[in-house]
């Protein structure tokens, strides 16, 4: 019995590596390289197709007010959209909260004057296999999916701003 469980020890290492080899094998991110999903949402105040947005860049955000890291990033994804709006980039804030009401009061107190819409039942961000948030997905301008970031980004970062600018000159990313 004994020497079965060396036997099974390194096995049940060995498996397990090569197990968890696979949960990050470099590879890009499903959706990466092919069209976004389309998908409309209607709040109270909005109702959003994003493919009526093809021919911008589209970043494409969805975020809780629940979400400290949500909260984090917003103000720097404001301040992207001011800077990119006239250089073809919109941002599309796709909130999960159910309480609208403590949707409309976030946008309110924190000044989010972005194209932002509540979807409740969350269809849209299942439609991308989001479940974490915030989750954002750069679309250029022919619809195609070119990046994906999880988790709070500075939105105003020089590499950020150049590579929304590049995509918009026409390159892939």
């Amino acid at each position: 019995m004994r020497n079965a469980v060396r036997f099974l020890s390194p096995l049940f290492v060995a498996c397990l590596v090569l197990g968890l080899s696979g949960c990050y094998d470099r590879s890009r991110p499903a959706r990466i390289g092919l069209a976004a999903p389309d998908f409309t949402v209607r709040d109270a105040q909005h109702s959003v197709t994003l493919s009526q947005l093809k021919g911008r860049i589209v970043v494409l955000n969805f975020w809780a007010t629940w979400c400290p890291p949500c909260i984090e990033e917003m103000p720097s994804l404001v301040e992207m959209q001011q800077k990119m709006k006239n250089k073809g980039v919109t941002v599309l804030a796709i909130s999960v909260d159910a309480d609208a009401s403590a949707y409309r009061q976030f946008l309110e107190d924190h000044h989010v004057n972005l194209l932002s819409v509540r979807d409740a039942e969350q269809k849209s961000n299942e439609l991308y296999g989001t479940f974490k948030f915030p989750e954002t997905y750069i679309i250029d301008r022919n619809g195609i999916v070119r990046r994906k970031f999880i988790g709070a980004v500075d939105w105003t970062e020089p590499d950020v701003i150049e590579y929304l600018g590049k995509l918009w000159a026409g390159g892939q990313g």
